[in-house]
């Protein structure tokens, strides 16, 4: 225990505005230990990847003792930090999610994503019911005596198509983002959001450390660093990177041989 402290804590302190910490999200031991050996300084999870290699959609239809026992390969796959996304913590009522935080923290993870909306169909909690949500994590990772990172992600802007994020979206995000904090939030993550001056005023105004996730549509990393990102998320971009890559490689292999398998298209 006193080790994942340690990791913990270390993890904790790479969140500095303007010096982003970026996470290349992955899903599996294997990518894991693919990031480790490129100089990644931490690991962490992404659901839709981890769905996806394992045969689920997102939205917390794999389930929870397969996403665990998945954590925990991957912890002992690195020596690095693991944040696990725990999508919007996988129960119904508050005290659950507490009990979903409890696994992780015992897997060896040493912070989380947890989501503001439903997983069913992507729709915004209440803030009230978010805030109960944020709590039971928060209680649960001070029973277990780890300075656990909750990153509490808010769904604000994938409400609209980037086009029509405005200033009621913005402050709406900030509202959020407040009452998060005081519910035990550690940092806000605001995907979807890809202004560039938006996400300078949405930082400026938050008390915790923000993370922004990479897109095609979003500014490069210099960009995000100069209006006082902390945190850089990949989300699922490397698995279907790497899944395209892999089929490309699968399609040259099967063209590269003789015979019937080389005239097949």
């Amino acid at each position: 225990m006193s080790e994942l402290k340690n990791k913990a804590q270390a993890f904790r302190a790479l969140h500095v505005p303007g010096t982003p910490l970026v996470l290349f999200n992955i899903w599996d031991p294997g990518s894991a230990k693919a990031a480790t050996a490129a100089g990644a300084r931490a690991i962490a999870t992404g659901s839709w990847s981890v769905a996806a290699a394992n045969g689920f959609s997102d939205g917390e239809h794999i389930p929870l003792n397969l996403a665990i026992d998945n954590l925990t390969r991957i912890v002992a796959a690195t020596v690095l930090p693991v944040s696990v996304d725990l999508e919007s913590g996988y129960g119904k009522a508050a005290a659950e999610v507490g009990q979903t935080i409890g696994r992780a923290i015992a897997a060896g993870a040493v912070g989380c994503n947890l989501e503001d909306s439903f997983p069913e169909n992507g729709k915004l909690r209440e803030v009230a019911e978010q805030t109960q949500r944020l709590r039971h994590a928060r209680s649960a990772a001070e029973a277990a005596g780890i300075p656990y990172f909750i990153n509490a992600r808010t769904d604000v802007f994938f409400q609209k198509p980037p086009q029509q994020h405005d200033e009621a979206m913005l402050r709406e995000a900030i509202d959020r983002a407040r009452a998060y904090a005081d519910a035990g939030a550690d940092g806000i993550f605001a995907p979807g959001l890809v202004d560039q001056a938006l996400i300078a005023r949405l930082a400026a105004a938050l008390s915790l450390p923000l993370n922004i996730m990479a897109d095609a549509g979003s500014p490069a990393l210099k960009a995000l660093a100069e209006v006082g990102v902390a945190r850089v998320s990949h989300g699922p971009g490397p698995y279907l990177q790497t899944m395209k890559m892999l089929e490309q490689i699968a399609r040259a292999a099967m063209g590269a041989g003789t015979g019937e398998a080389a005239r097949m298209p």
